[in-house]
């Protein structure tokens, strides 16, 4: 499971989505703030991928000794930990050294992880960054747009259970679409 270690930014100003939206007052800048966040997160999802670079840790099952990371794009691996099976060998933790494991980021920014010499683990912890920028102005523009569209989105249909996003959304965010087929991690 992956877990996020600090929030992602949202690449969009409050005052962007404002604008958008032709708000006068700032009274429901909260109710919009909070969608924008959640316009970011539909984003990513469809996209599959982190727009802005933050951290990530997983514990994964070595098996052959080699993992997949579960988010992309990878942009570096900070610390892998061998984690000993409390069963077999009264469990523990060591910290790899860079040399002792090899990590692949493929072009699509997908990762996987070597481990050299595994031993009687049985899972390993990554600490690793992932995102397509490290500055909210770095973002394509069309993905921005799609976020304050769905913004907009989310605010006009907020009673509407059966308001379909705009298609204009998905085809602002199509190009940055990363899809796997089959496979595990």
């Amino acid at each position: 499971m992956t877990e996020t270690l600090l929030p992602g930014d949202v690449p969009v100003s409050l005052d962007e989505a404002r604008g958008w939206l032709r708000m006068g007052a700032t009274i429901d800048d909260a109710v919009v703030a909070g969608l924008m966040r959640a316009a970011t997160n539909i984003c990513e999802a469809f996209v599959g991928q982190w727009l802005m670079v933050r951290a990530a840790e997983e514990t994964l099952p070595i098996g052959a000794g080699t993992v997949r990371l579960g988010v992309r794009p990878v942009v570096g691996v900070d610390a892998v930990v061998l984690l000993a099976d409390a069963m077999t060998s009264g469990g523990g933790e060591a910290v790899l050294a860079a040399d002792d494991y090899r990590v692949m980021i493929a072009r699509d920014g997908s990762a996987r992880l070597t481990i050299n010499h595994p031993g009687v683990a049985r899972q390993i912890r990554v600490a690793y960054r992932a995102g397509m920028a490290d500055d909210v102005n770095r973002i394509p523009e069309a993905i921005r747009q799609g976020i304050v569209r769905m913004t907009q989105h989310l605010y006009d249909a907020r009673d509407k259970a059966d308001a379909a996003p705009p298609a204009v959304i998905a085809a602002l965010w199509q190009p940055w679409r990363r899809l796997s087929l089959g496979g595990g991690r």
